[in-house]
């Protein structure tokens, strides 16, 4: 099979996925949704990126580890053809015992991940944090805010290296596209932001809810 390095969304955006952490070091003691839980439009999100592997990364501007669809860590990343013959790629949704996120917390399904589109509950602003370009994501009756770092970039599937830091990155649902079992939905920033798919074997990142 023909190895490809898309990602397709809504509008067939032509682009790459993700890899990298820029720290793997928890936030702080007591990273419950309880205690650090920012709710946005009825959804209640992490204010951070997850890093390691159970842990979340030390700031709101920090990208996070990239991990490949339904799998628990970033080691021992999987080139296509290994991916696709892995039972990663087979699931139908992101397992909970392959879930990377710290206690408490989930992969989001591509539902929660819209309702940070929904402009009649929630402003969107493109802004810098310490030189990390993203967009906060506010909501309207509370006022209420999270930072998603846009520019992560992404690890590739065909050969694991880092493509596009500095202009694109996405965020992983736990939602498989309907029409391929290739693909998964995630939101998807370049030149703005919407729902796209990307191939599970790319590396993207992760932002928590609460379960």
């Amino acid at each position: 099979m023909k190895k490809v390095n898309l990602i397709l969304g809504v509008a067939l955006w032509a682009t790459g996925i993700f890899t990298a952490c820029k720290s793997d070091e928890p936030s702080g003691d007591d990273n419950t949704p309880a205690q650090i839980g920012v709710k946005i439009n009825g959804v209640v999100w992490a204010p951070y990126n997850v890093g390691a592997t159970g842990k979340f990364v030390a700031k709101p501007e920090d990208y996070g580890g990239y991990y490949q669809w339904n799998r628990k860590d970033t080691a021992n990343f999987l080139l296509y053809d290994d991916y696709y013959a892995s039972d990663f790629s087979k699931a139908t949704t992101w397992l909970p015992a392959n879930d990377p996120s710290p206690a408490g917390w989930r992969v989001p399904i591509i539902d929660e991940l819209q309702t940070l589109l929904d402009t009649a509950k929630v402003t969107s602003e493109w802004t810098t944090v310490n030189g990390i370009n993203g967009c906060r994501f506010t909501d309207k009756a509370t006022s209420k805010s999270i930072f998603l770092p846009a520019t992560a970039g992404f690890r590739s599937c065909n050969d694991g290296t880092l493509h596009d830091v500095g202009w694109a990155g996405g965020y992983w649902s736990s939602t498989e596209l309907e029409s391929s079992n290739y693909f998964s939905y995630q939101l998807y920033f370049g030149e703005g932001f919407s729902v796209a798919y990307n191939y599970k074997a790319n590396g993207s990142c992760v932002r928590p809810v609460a379960k």
